[in-house]
């Protein structure tokens, strides 16, 4: 290591986390949506299956979501137990493994959206 380096970083400020050096719109967390939960009554939702993408693995896809991302993945995880799979929760929609499009319309009735099935 030559004379004038050091590891640890001095003279640098190590501190910032913020290293934006513009940003236009939204805020500082891409995560702090400002979605505000809606009754599920007032939300229409598509269920569809899907696999591009996703080396020929089924994928049921839910979109049209108006929620949080923490409710949204609460929501996901009570799915998932419901259908007894994996998934995970995006930005305004929930991917469950496998084909339980059917299973997955009925439930989200159930819980009051008004989910209808999308594709083929």
């Amino acid at each position: 290591m030559a004379k004038g380096k050091s590891k640890s970083g001095a003279g640098k400020d190590s501190g910032a986390t913020d290293r934006h050096v513009y940003r236009e719109f939204g805020p500082a967390d891409p995560m702090a949506r400002g979605v505000p939960d809606r009754p599920p009554n007032q939300q229409t939702v598509r269920v569809q299956v899907s696999r591009k993408g996703r080396g020929g693995k089924t994928v049921t896809v839910i979109t049209g979501f108006q929620h949080s991302p923490d409710s949204l993945a609460a929501l996901a995880k009570q799915l998932k137990a419901q259908c007894g799979t994996g998934g995970t929760a995006r930005e305004d929609s929930i991917e469950i493994q496998g084909d339980h499009a059917q299973k997955l319309v009925e439930l989200l009735v159930a819980k009051g959206y008004q989910a209808k099935r999308s594709g083929g």
